[in-house]
């Protein structure tokens, strides 16, 4: 951020347009008054203040502001945008804040606020940052969806910073933590332009390349697609179904290159390049509209997906089909109706409208059902607080709450949330710590499987336990979460596991996706580091995740931790563990 004296941004008559424009009816006259005092502070403040871009600091926050308003936040949450940088910049204090716009606008904004730049740096300062967000979100939600929208604009100007490395190091963030926190709202338009702007920064020879190769193939997919739909609209409009909708919707990038790695590249199997998306009336339209499909087309097996019996965990519902259309092409059908629309592109913003006193509308049984795992991370976040570093904290979070989830049954049929490539140990203590401590083995859908065994969304799971049986330090290579690694630790009496192994020795166990190169780029990491391995071997557990053990000498501890750390950013690397004398 620069100082300058021009360019004095936005004026009030301007924005208010804006506002308006998109919101007519929606804020009463009261509403518009704190509007305008919430304008009129933050322009005062950032008066004298540019961005790199060269505008108006103002413009940032009044394009959050605006972006809020859009999303059909309350007048309390679109004021608290516009002030969310004064504190931050030091132009403002949280008193001020609180004396002259009340204590939920403050709170609002404290939340929103990055921690001090003199007291917190580096990865510290990220971490604490996610923490105060955390904290807050536990108790209101509005806080992280108004952190996304301000992370949104951020990464639309981040080419501006001069630093490559503060680029990807800030997009790196962005692609792990706010595009992930926001496909667990539901927010997929958010989470998708997220994803899409940090690519470019994260890998940006992969973005260039499945750019390219997206804007050769998009262009005859949708010629293609455009003979389809006159003939499903015909067929629909035979069964005296009427869609609201028939339309092409195209993959975005970074989803486009998730898919091609979990396809080893092959282009062939990314079916849902583009896809038809029917929007109905009515749940019964979209089950009528399936049939229609499907005495069309034949459909492809095993690609009959119906979210709309079992959402997935963001709440996302629709059906997904895949069938072979004119001359025999796989082509993806999405339907859905308008709600279920509205919910996937929005997410919790669809339909969460709140009160003045901030609670939704919907009742507090919605947040209950449909983001439990809020409370989760706070009650995670209490246990780890005082017993991890910054970093560790970070690599924490993202893997107990922002890896790809995978949800499974107890036997009394209530879910449960994990992380993908969870095992029953993870399961164990997600239920209970005492249930983990005592587990002697598993039951995945009533067949006995090991304690190892890495489960899929919709099994059954139950443990069986034993009074005299305790964790072995064996469960530390192969569970997933930080809750089952601290609760093991806790029983086992290691406080640091690192002091296990000597000075000048290492062992990892890496449990990883069996995928073509995934040693290579492993033994390349270990090569930065100038390492000498001394040995590698593989196991295999009788699914596509065996554990690669690498035997090596490290300098120290620290260097120990900035391994593990690189390791566990490979494509397909699931877990990272030292190996622990019992």
């Amino acid at each position: 951020m620069v100082n300058a004296s021009k360019n004095l941004g936005l004026s009030w008559s301007d924005f208010e347009q804006k506002l308006l424009a998109k919101n007519r009816g929606r804020f009463s006259k009261d509403d518009l008054a704190l509007i305008k005092k919430a304008f009129e502070y933050a322009s005062e403040a950032h008066r004298l203040q540019t961005r790199l871009t060269g505008e108006a600091y103002i413009n940032h926050v009044t394009d959050v502001a605006l972006d809020a308003a859009s999303l059909k936040l309350d007048v309390k949450t679109v004021s608290a945008a516009l002030l969310h940088d004064t504190v931050e910049d030091n132009v403002a204090t949280m008193r001020d804040i609180k004396k002259k716009f009340g204590d939920e606008i403050a709170f609002l904004v404290r939340g929103v606020t990055k921690v001090d730049k003199l007291k917190y740096h580096g990865v510290e300062r990220a971490a604490e940052s996610m923490r105060r967000m955390f904290l807050a979100v536990a108790e209101d939600i509005r806080v992280v969806v108004l952190k996304l929208v301000d992370r949104l604009n951020n990464m639309k100007t981040l080419y501006v910073l001069p630093s490559a490395d503060k680029q990807r190091r800030i997009a790196t963030e962005t692609l792990e933590i706010y595009a992930s926190l926001a496909d667990r709202l539901g927010m997929g338009e958010m989470k998708n332009e997220l994803e899409d702007l940090a690519f470019r920064y994260v890998y940006p020879q992969e973005y260039e390349w499945v750019k390219k190769e997206v804007g050769a193939k998009i262009p005859e997919r949708e010629k293609y697609l455009k003979k389809i739909m006159p003939v499903v609209k015909k067929e629909l409009a035979a069964e005296h179904i009427k869609p609201l909708e028939v339309s092409a919707r195209a993959k975005h990038y970074y989803s486009t290159w998730k898919k091609l790695l979990r396809y080893e590249m092959n282009w062939g199997k990314v079916l849902d390049l583009v896809a038809l998306r029917i929007i109905v009336k009515n749940v019964e339209d979209c089950y009528s509209a399936l049939g229609v499909i499907h005495k069309l087309w034949k459909p492809m097996p095993g690609r009959i997906k119906d979210y709309i019996a079992l959402p997935k965990l963001n709440g996302y519902k629709s059906i997904h089909t895949t069938v072979f259309c004119l001359d025999g092409q796989p082509t993806e059908f999405q339907i859905r109706t308008e709600e279920m629309h509205r919910e996937a592109e929005y997410g919790i913003a669809a339909h969460w409208f709140w009160d003045e006193a901030g609670k939704p509308r919907g009742g507090a049984e919605f947040k209950e059902q449909k983001f439990a795992w809020v409370k989760q991370l706070q009650s995670w976040q209490k246990e780890f607080e005082k017993e991890q570093n910054s970093e560790e904290f970070l690599e924490s979070l993202k893997i107990d709450f922002f890896k790809d989830r995978i949800f499974v049954l107890t036997p009394k049929g209530d879910v449960v949330d994990l992380p993908e490539g969870a095992t029953p140990v993870d399961f164990a203590y997600h239920v209970h710590s005492e249930i983990g401590n005592h587990a002697a083995g598993a039951k995945i859908n009533s067949k006995m499987s090991p304690l190892s065994s890495t489960l899929s969304s919709g099994s059954v799971v139950e443990i069986i336990t034993q009074k005299n049986k305790k964790p072995s330090a064996e469960w530390l290579t192969f569970v997933k979460t930080s809750l089952a690694k601290n609760r093991i630790k806790k029983v086992l009496g290691i406080i640091h596991p690192s002091k296990k192994i000597g000075e000048d020795s290492a062992e990892l166990n890496i449990v990883v996706k069996n995928r073509v190169g995934v040693l290579k780029d492993i033994t390349a990491v270990l090569a930065t580091f100038r390492i000498n391995i001394e040995s590698v071997s593989s196991a295999a557990h009788g699914n596509d995740y065996p554990t690669i053990t690498i035997k090596f000498r490290s300098k120290k501890a620290e260097q120990l931790e900035r391994i593990k750390t690189r390791i566990k950013k490979i494509s397909g690397v699931q877990s990272v563990a030292e190996k622990i004398k019992p």
